[in-house]
């Protein structure tokens, strides 16, 4: 069972970050291809009617990791509370740029929280990336289940990390172009006109760009953690999840080749969900590492919830998540189609 929440709490982190990543890729972009207010409005409007519904996933991702492995989430809140409250705070900043951005007509109004919302995007992009790092490499975990770092010491990888070091920015800066690709290949599926055009010439080159810091961390990766390549050679069925990842990163450039639009961000939804499941696949069962003594380690065995509660919490995950399915299927239709220059006011 507590595999089964492995699982689980995995995926939901992955649907956070492919919901929420194409609205932190739109901010990240969108000061390099919009040109106009017109276009940078546009750009609000695509993402408008849905950033907030897809930021409840990270809030659903941390209840159910709190439910299903106590131990972790005390862990990680714990030893991660100042990156955590830089988090919040940008969380805040985005949120009100976006909301803020039409409630005064000054154009010097408008740069500004343009600017607040490229900035926070970048940052948050940053930010997972940086957990993301973190999680892999490992944090100095005590044998009492808790640890304490600074948010960066000298930047070097060792058993006294900070929450920063070379590696965790290396994650960091693919996470942004990785987001960054996602972000323009939802905006290329809701803008047009010259703006989409613009946006169509920044997915190749971000593909490059990504191809490129991808292998970098891919070998800085098997550095840090030799022995989760080695847990995937070992585990044939996870090969499953790098072929996922090879044809999503082939047919990403492909499709936007031949302008297709679904396709492309298809691919790139695909191929965000091949890495997270194959990072996730290396790692288990182990949530969350200890660079001081692998027995000190927080594994889905030691730090799960009762073998009762797990049982009865898959049944009312199982009817939330309908029902969650049911309204961002209703909401992505609804607000499905180009967004057009002019009308595309989003504020409130």
């Amino acid at each position: 069972m507590s595999a089964l929440w492995f699982a689980l709490v995995s995926l939901m982190l992955a649907v956070y970050v492919v919901l929420d990543g194409f609205d932190f890729g739109a901010g990240i972009i969108h000061l390099f291809v919009a040109k106009t207010d017109e276009e940078r409005q546009a750009v609000i409007g695509a993402i408008g009617p849905v950033w907030d519904g897809n930021e409840v996933w990270l809030l659903a991702g941390g209840g159910t990791l709190f439910f299903a492995f106590p131990k972790v989430y005390a862990a990680g809140f714990s030893g991660f509370y100042l990156p955590l409250v830089i988090a919040l705070w940008l969380l805040i900043l985005r949120g009100t740029s976006i909301e803020f951005r039409s409630h005064e007509k000054h154009w010097m109004w408008h740069s500004f929280w343009d600017g607040l919302f490229a900035f926070s995007s970048l940052m948050m992009a940053v930010i997972l990336g940086a957990a993301l790092g973190n999680v892999i490499r490992g944090v100095p975990l005590t044998p009492s289940g808790y640890f304490q770092g600074p948010l960066f010491t000298n930047f070097m990888v060792g058993q006294h990390p900070g929450v920063l070091d070379w590696y965790t920015v290396l994650v960091g800066v693919f996470t942004v172009v990785a987001l960054g690709l996602h972000g323009a290949c939802y905006l290329n599926l809701k803008t047009e006109g010259a703006l989409q055009a613009r946006i169509q010439q920044l997915i190749p080159k971000l593909w490059v760009v990504l191809i490129v810091v991808g292998i970098v961390v891919t070998y800085s990766t098997n550095v840090v953690r030799t022995d989760l390549y080695q847990q995937l050679i070992a585990r044939p069925w996870t090969w499953i999840l790098a072929a996922v990842v090879l044809i999503s990163i082939i047919s990403l450039y492909m499709n936007a080749k031949r302008d297709k639009e679904m396709a492309t961000f298809l691919s790139s939804t695909g191929l965000l969900v091949g890495l997270l499941a194959a990072t996730a696949a290396g790692l288990y069962p182990v949530l969350l590492a200890s660079t001081l003594n692998s027995a000190s380690n927080l594994t889905a065995a030691n730090s799960s919830s009762s073998h009762a509660g797990l049982v009865t919490g898959v049944l009312w995950w199982s009817i939330a998540m309908v029902l969650a399915a049911i309204y961002f299927v209703f909401l992505f239709r609804s607000f499905k189609g180009k967004v057009h220059l002019g009308d595309s006011v989003y504020g409130h």
